[in-house]
């Protein structure tokens, strides 16, 4: 069998699973029901295994924060599973357990998620305990203060380890004085200025009907759980009053940084600007990522690692973001290889630029990355969660369908065209135990 009989089949297998996966879900929904107050809900009828999952997205995050209050949300999420009007932290985690599953909440950039997961019979349990949660934390300042103690020690572990340092250095680097520069768990000196009343101010200011993003999906009704979900959260303020932040611009331009540290292991990170997911180019630059550092079979993996042995490992990520994007590739290596292992790298985001991938290469960066986002929607918890992200990106409850289709159709030439358009103007991190 040829490489690119091989690589049709595996493209053909890889979107089979796709439409196992997310097919069947799209072909149900979600269906999604904005209420009189402004909250959105997406409900996705998934009879497939007799659990429910929600995923409560609220437009909040790294993204509305400052200087002066960085890590503010993160800081909250945690703090509102600790206690509400009527439920102690214990209350709360032994209710979702006896539901048969668990609730947890966490912050990002774009967004901040509270998450739970049940028994389908205990559906309506499960969303009065959600908004429960969002709608009445009592934050009580003991646990602030021990909450911000985890987050402040999380601080200086990512300062003492490798990789999470030179990551977060060229996310700083790249971005430049955009919020998404900033660390999810914010800045010490900040962390340290927030008591409860700043707490309470930042949950008032965001929890809102209009800010919140409700996906559930499993074995439910969706004119029930509507039902259901406009009840529960008839107390919810109709306010918008945290209007999209002014942001600085990202622009690119080259940069290189070095990190004297000791480690057994070099880092080498390059980073681009890239497009948000709402851009047409989207699709491309994700099949450019995958054909790079995607797998074991990615350019990176191949001929840095396998061929010239200058690498432990390596890769490339494009993360979807609602704003300006970023397009990184990394590798580990031993110290004494870390100037030949960048030079490597360098010549494969050149040569992509210069050379257009072959077929194979591409028809594997496609049933790649169509496989893994088709893995990744087998769950409810996981379509929830896709239905609520897509929502809080902006780009629509049927983006999944589209950007399979969109994936399907982008071409050689396209790949070429985004590395040439985007791939123009690197940010370099290097750590070493020395200077290079």
């Amino acid at each position: 069998m040829t490489g690119r009989r091989r690589a049709a089949l595996a493209v053909a297998a890889a979107l089979t699973l796709l439409g196992v996966a997310a097919g069947a879900a799209s072909a149900s929904g979600p269906q999604r029901t904005r209420l009189a107050n402004g909250l959105t809900i997406l409900v996705r009828e998934n009879a497939a295994t007799p659990v429910v999952a929600a995923s409560l997205f609220v437009r909040m995050g790294s993204r509305w924060e400052t200087e002066d209050n960085a890590g503010i949300s993160h800081l909250l999420q945690q703090v509102m599973l600790k206690g509400t009007a009527t439920r102690s932290a214990l209350e709360i985690a032994e209710t979702a357990e006896g539901l048969g599953g668990g609730i947890s909440a966490s912050a990002d950039m774009d967004y901040s998620e509270i998450r739970a997961t049940a028994l389908a019979r205990n559906w309506k349990t499960l969303l009065d305990l959600v908004a429960d949660v969002a709608l009445r934390p009592t934050l009580p300042a003991a646990e602030i203060d021990g909450e911000r103690r985890a987050m402040l020690t999380a601080l200086r572990s990512r300062q003492d380890q490798p990789f999470p340092l030179a990551l977060d250095t060229v996310m700083s680097r790249v971005y430049g004085d955009h919020p998404y520069g900033r660390p999810i768990l914010g800045r010490a000196a900040a962390l340290e200025r927030i008591d409860h009343d700043t707490l309470v101010a930042h949950h008032r200011r965001f929890y809102r009907a209009p800010r919140i993003i409700l996906a559930v999906s499993g074995d439910i009704t969706a004119r029930e759980v509507v039902a259901e979900v406009a009840r529960r959260f008839a107390g919810a303020s109709t306010e918008e009053s945290a209007p999209e932040p002014l942001e600085p611009s990202a622009a690119a331009r080259a940069d290189r940084t070095v990190l004297v540290k000791p480690a057994a292991q070099a880092q080498v990170l390059v980073a681009f600007l890239a497009p948000p997911t709402a851009h047409p180019d989207y699709p491309a630059v994700k099949v450019l990522a995958t054909a790079l550092g995607g797998g074991m079979a990615g350019r990176l993996f191949t001929e840095v690692r396998d061929k010239q042995g200058l690498a432990y490992s390596t890769g490339g990520s494009y993360p979807s973001r609602r704003g300006p994007g970023v397009f990184y590739t990394q590798l580990g290596t031993a110290p004494a290889n870390q100037a030949r292992a960048e030079v490597a790298m360098l010549g494969e985001l050149d040569r992509i630029r210069r050379e257009p991938v072959s077929p194979s290469e591409l028809a594997r960066a496609k049933a790649y990355l169509l496989g893994q986002f088709g893995l990744d929607r087998r769950t409810n918890a996981r379509l929830a969660w896709y239905d609520a992200f897509f929502e809080a990106l902006g780009v629509g409850p049927d983006f999944a369908d589209r950007y399979a289709q969109a994936v399907e159709a982008v071409t050689a030439e396209d790949v070429q065209r985004v590395a040439r358009t985007y791939l123009t103007t690197p940010t370099i991190v290097t750590l070493g135990p020395a200077a290079q």
